[in-house]
């Protein structure tokens, strides 16, 4: 999960994505991480907001630290998850190509008609929060139905909404 400084959207999706995955029993089969496009908080814990509001839903973002991107990602993740386009764009200009099919946005795995990407609330009030945790729970609950469906906690990113995808990622 990736958002710009990993303190707000990404390590929320990292919390809620855990839990769905253990409460679908494939807590031992996914490897799950949140990083930032840009290492301005790195080692800082998610902002006072998000763990606040993550904690009224049941989530615990409190031991969570910042970190950045790094290169080894793009091998060791098999979908590595962009909660907007800008940091989509960032991701694939440094993800090897052979790579840049693991790389997408996580509203892609929420149902046809969800809005295309998580906004940053950073700026914002707790209403900003809220809706984040609101489209994030959406769309962790499609990937973790696709990994049901595939029937193992691995491969490329299947697409919810292949005609969003391709307007964003001009991969055709």
């Amino acid at each position: 999960m990736v958002c710009l400084g990993n303190i707000c959207r990404s390590p929320s999706a990292e919390a809620v994505l855990r839990h769905r995955v253990a409460a679908a029993g494939l807590g031992d089969r996914v490897l799950i991480d949140s990083a930032g496009t840009h290492a301005g908080h790195a080692g800082q814990p998610p902002d006072p907001r998000s763990i606040a509001h993550a904690a009224r839903r049941g989530y615990d973002l409190a031991g969570l630290r910042a970190r950045r991107v790094a290169s080894g990602d793009f091998a060791t993740f098999d979908r590595i998850l962009a909660m907007d386009r800008d940091n989509l764009d960032h991701l694939l200009t440094v993800c090897p190509s052979n790579l840049q099919s693991r790389v997408g946005l996580l509203m892609d795995y929420a149902p046809a008609g969800s809005p295309p990407v998580v906004p940053d609330p950073y700026y914002g009030g707790g209403n900003g929060f809220e809706r984040v945790l609101d489209l994030i729970e959406l769309a962790c609950g499609g990937l973790v139905e696709d990994l049901l469906t595939q029937g193992r906690a691995v491969g490329g990113p299947a697409r919810r909404n292949e005609a969003r995808y391709n307007r964003v990622n001009h991969s055709g």
